[in-house]
């Protein structure tokens, strides 16, 4: 049995995810992460009725809550144990509607907290349960580097000016362009850290695309085809990006290293020059230890 633990996996790119990986194999167990427990055992449901797989696993986790993520670790260590094939770093939420400030209950924005810092400590603490050749992989976004007007400018802020912002910052939706950056900064640092260790566990982002989920609520039709249309290196199709999210999980023959990120597709691409800053990314990962402990 093949272990797979997918965040935010009730709905959009982690729902169909779960779904393809499901029907793939009935040797894969699927474990359905998600904020809302009612809605994650809807999901389990639909995917058993549509796959015949009936190793599909309902689990409750809030990334956005350090004790939810420290929960969830220790009841999966209890119930099961087994080793993981994959994590897939799923969860999250834009906030490029949301105007107001908005901080967890360990006193973080919610979008750093639910978009990085839940799954930054999700992934430490899961990295003993992984096999020897497991694979992490983290859904970030090309928003890592967003379009930006004449005149503006996007340089690192500084950890502690995204978990802790500003009242400006704190209703600014930039704030979801620099936790998709958090994303790949995550992704690189663990990168080192895994080769210091001379470990086989592969860690790589994901880039989907804007696609016709609920993560951007309240667009309808006419934006997406404007993207579509005019922006079509950012736009992403369901369908297209959860197959390959899929295969970049189930098949063993694709992924051979870490580090890379992986653009709507199975082939990795370069991601923004800002996203190379060993140095930010090192900040980063020190802060996000010190406020996880």
């Amino acid at each position: 049995m093949k272990t797979v633990i997918i965040t935010g996996a009730n709905s959009g790119l982690g729902f169909e995810t779960a779904k393809k990986i499901s029907a793939k194999s009935k040797e894969f167990k699927v474990i359905l992460a998600c904020r809302n427990p009612e809605k994650a055992e809807k999901a389990r449901t639909q995917i058993i009725e549509e796959t015949d797989n009936k190793n599909v696993i309902a689990m409750k986790l809030d990334t956005s809550s350090l004790k939810s993520v420290r929960n969830f670790v220790e009841e999966y260590k209890n119930k099961y144990g087994e080793k993981i094939y994959a994590l897939l770093c799923n969860a999250g939420i834009s906030g490029f509607l949301n105007k107001k400030r908005e901080m967890t209950e360990d006193g973080f924005d919610i979008i750093f907290a639910t978009n990085h810092l839940g799954h930054f400590l999700l992934t430490n603490l899961l990295l003993p349960f992984m096999e020897e050749n497991g694979k992490i992989l983290v859904t970030a976004s090309d928003m890592h580097n967003p379009p930006l007007k004449p005149g503006e400018k996007y340089d690192w802020l500084g950890t502690e000016a995204l978990a802790h912002p500003d009242d400006k910052m704190a209703i600014n939706g930039i704030r979801y362009s620099y936790s998709k950056l958090c994303n790949v900064y995550f992704v690189y640092e663990l990168t080192r850290k895994l080769k210091e260790k001379n470990s086989s566990i592969k860690i790589n982002a994901f880039n989907p695309g804007l696609m016709k989920t609920h993560l951007v609520p309240g667009q309808n039709e006419d934006f997406y085809e404007f993207i579509r249309i005019n922006m079509p290196e950012r736009y992403g199709d369901l369908n297209n990006s959860s197959s390959a999210l899929a295969e970049l999980t189930y098949s063993d023959d694709i992924i051979a290293s870490s580090g890379h990120f992986y653009d709507r597709s199975i082939r990795p691409c370069f991601t923004s020059p800002l996203s190379y800053n060993e140095e930010n990314a090192k900040e980063l990962w020190n802060k996000s230890e010190e406020y996880t402990k």
